[in-house]
């Protein structure tokens, strides 16, 4: 072997060997590993955009087709557990980003206390919304599986269900559009409880590395783009707490 090299093929090693633990072998550099997983992190989020705004948009077109069904069923939402898991995750956001910054200082313990308590406001806005479920599946107001529209027909035959926000009971062929409603309600907050069930089991996996010493060594791109996703699903609520509970209430 020439002395060139063996020359060359030491200073590669020695390139190996001075990059840090947590540089996969085909970056550069860590700078270039950061803009790749940013640039990824960005483009899924563009992905899940897009998404939701197909069911906002179906959410509004079929709101101007059925107007007084979509706002007999808002009314059937309760605003005060709406209005609880917003604060829940408004803080919850408050929370990650005070984990961002723990890593970012390289504060071991701030940073499995802030992700505990984010993981604890998100457990706190599932069990909410799984207490909104069940008071559906009282009202048998789940299309499909047990939905009834006689309360929407009929004020008399379940006052407790029934609440009179018009002159007078729905027509028949409009409070059958009000399972449309509950339809695009279950399938926008049932999707955002999925992404938070994702988020919380991210989370679980982040607070057991973090216990080992991860994120603190000064690489905390993990950390930042788990972040990001997290005030995404924060912001998709900041939309959906207008759209289904308030806007049609008056």
């Amino acid at each position: 072997m020439s002395d060139s090299t063996a020359t060359a093929n030491g200073a590669v090693a020695e390139a190996h060997h001075e990059h840090p633990s947590y540089q996969r072998h085909h970056f550069e550099t860590v700078d270039q590993q950061f803009d790749a997983t940013n640039f990824a992190m960005w483009l899924f989020l563009l992905t899940e955009i897009m998404f939701f705004g197909g069911l906002f948009a179906s959410y509004m077109i079929m709101r101007n087709w059925y107007y007084p069904a979509f706002v007999e069923g808002s009314h059937q939402l309760n605003v005060g557990w709406g209005t609880a898991n917003t604060a829940v995750l408004i803080v919850s956001s408050f929370t990650m980003a005070m984990g961002v910054w723990s890593a970012q200082m390289r504060k071991k313990g701030m940073l499995i206390l802030f992700l505990s308590l984010t993981w604890i406001l998100g457990m706190a806005f599932l069990g909410i919304k799984s207490i909104e479920y069940h008071e559906k599946w009282v009202k048998h107001h789940v299309p499909g599986l047990h939905w009834s529209d006689s309360s929407f027909l009929n004020p008399a035959s379940d006052p407790e269900i029934y609440k009179e926000y018009h002159d007078k009971p729905l027509a028949p062929d409009m409070a059958a559009k009000t399972a449309m409603y509950f339809f695009l309600y279950f399938a926008m907050t049932g999707m955002h409880a999925l992404h938070m069930i994702i988020g919380i089991s991210i989370l679980t996996f982040m607070i057991i590395r973090a216990r080992a010493g991860a994120y603190t060594t000064g690489h905390v791109t993990y950390v930042e783009n788990f972040g990001l996703y997290w005030h995404f699903v924060d912001i998709i609520w900041i939309f959906l707490f207008p759209l289904l509970y308030l806007i049609s209430r008056y």
